[in-house]
């Protein structure tokens, strides 16, 4: 194999590592409201995930250094073009996990419900518009003999990239609503299978018909079995959720997020990212490479620093382990808010 090919491949695995960790980190967060009925629920919720939600988005750094150190015209294209949609992720992201950390800081409903807020949309907007960007990558966009991108941010918002943010959306939903059940104890557990076993029909219609679409469209004859894959996981995430058995669920939300990022990657190749203006401008893992010399290097790199990578975030995954239920959740210790009197001010 050569080494264009292979960092295509690692790409696609770094991705798939941080949409599998951080898609239930997303579901979570959107979930957030509709299965935390007070703030001890939603206290849980965050908890399920407080130890590892940072952690997971490394897989996205490193997905981003890999793409502009083994290919740096596609990484100059694509965070060139994708500009806009890619600060609003990084907005979003920076969102949420600020309001992971404010959120307790002041014992006030009020305060807590503005974060809450913000918990969800910094969980939900990266769900739909990761879909978004991977839709329009595999569709093709407009690229000029430059390299440059020539279209907009509405270029990006057509039917098909539509249906990939609601995919992903959909499905990062489902897999959180798995995760839970398989982090949480009692009442919340209960809920969570139930809703996940809910969100698995619409889910199961709108990312069947991405599946179709992309193959169809985009396809090679080879990705005909990973949409049978996907297909399997997702009839499978359904009757594991309608049986209760959410570690099967989430093992095939995972196989299902897996079969996504093989079939994208897969109609890409040899392409990183097709040209809709002409064919002769896409770019490829060939014209779109560093260097034999930097891909060397990184490979040793790789091969070296990958196995402490994944020993270390295994380790943590299995020190929070247990599952959590509102007994373990302390009283609030925020500072109160404090509140302005007229003899307060006229002291």
């Amino acid at each position: 194999m050569e080494l264009t090919t292979f960092w295509f491949c690692l790409i696609g695995v770094l991705w798939t590592g941080y949409l599998v960790l951080e898609g239930f980190d997303f579901g979570v967060g959107m979930l957030l409201p509709v299965l935390g009925r007070d703030d001890t629920e939603r206290r849980v919720l965050i908890n399920t995930i407080g130890p590892v939600w940072d952690g997971n988005e490394v897989w996205l750094l490193v997905a981003g250094g890999a793409t502009f150190a083994a290919f740096p015209e596609w990484y100059a294209t694509l965070f060139s073009g994708f500009y806009l949609a890619l600060l609003l992720i990084l907005v979003a992201l920076i969102l949420r996990g600020v309001a992971f950390e404010y959120r307790g800081k002041i014992d006030d409903p009020s305060w807590r419900r503005r974060w809450d807020i913000a918990i969800v949309v910094g969980s939900a907007l990266p769900a739909l518009l990761w879909g978004v960007a991977f839709a329009n990558i595999v569709a093709g966009v407009p690229i000029d003999a430059d390299k440059q991108f020539t279209g907009t941010l509405l270029t990006l918002l057509n039917p098909y990239g539509l249906l990939g943010g609601l995919t992903t959306l959909s499905l990062f939903a489902l897999h959180g609503a798995l995760f839970l059940g398989l982090r949480t104890t009692g009442e919340l557990r209960e809920r969570a299978i139930k809703l996940a076993a809910t969100l698995s029909v619409p889910t199961l219609v709108i990312a069947g018909g991405f599946a179709v679409w992309t193959q169809l469209a985009h396809g090679q004859g080879w990705t005909w079995v990973v949409v049978a894959i996907a297909a399997l996981g997702l009839l499978g995430a359904a009757r594991a959720a309608s049986l209760g058995r959410e570690l099967a669920g989430f093992a095939f939300t995972s196989v299902v997020i897996v079969a996504a990022v093989v079939l994208i990657f897969g109609s890409l190749f040899p392409d990183v990212m097709p040209s809709s203006t002409d064919p002769a401008f896409s770019l490829t893992v060939d014209n779109a490479s560093s260097t034999h010399y930097t891909l060397v290097v990184m490979t040793w790199v790789a091969v070296v620093l990958t196995p402490v990578v994944l020993v270390y975030q295994g380790f943590t995954y299995w020190v929070f382990r247990r599952r959590l239920g509102v007994g373990n959740i302390p009283a609030n210790s925020g500072l109160p808010r404090l509140v302005r009197t007229r003899s307060a001010e006229n002291a």
